[in-house]
């Protein structure tokens, strides 16, 4: 919301003066969750990150997934955060 109403002044304002402020950060917030879960899932399958590799080395397994999640972030801020 302060990415909003520091950049975006006009629909920030807009948007709390109809009421539908809530609700649409609320749509902003699932669309992102949605798109990290896609990403995240997505780049596993990609770079081959299975269970079984958690089961044989779950130290590696989780940093991978970890710079998986750090990665898929940053796209989503990029995409539907900051846009």
């Amino acid at each position: 919301m302060d990415y909003l109403k520091q950049h975006r002044r006009v629909t920030y304002t807009n948007l709390l003066t109809s009421g539908r402020l809530n609700a649409y950060l609320a749509d902003v917030d699932r669309q992102a969750q949605e798109r990290l879960e896609r990403l995240i899932e997505d780049m596993k399958q990609a770079q081959g990150i299975t269970e079984q590799l958690k089961a044989e080395n779950a130290l590696e397994w989780t940093g991978r997934v970890n710079n998986i999640r750090a990665c898929a972030r940053k796209v989503v801020n990029e995409e539907i955060i900051y846009t």
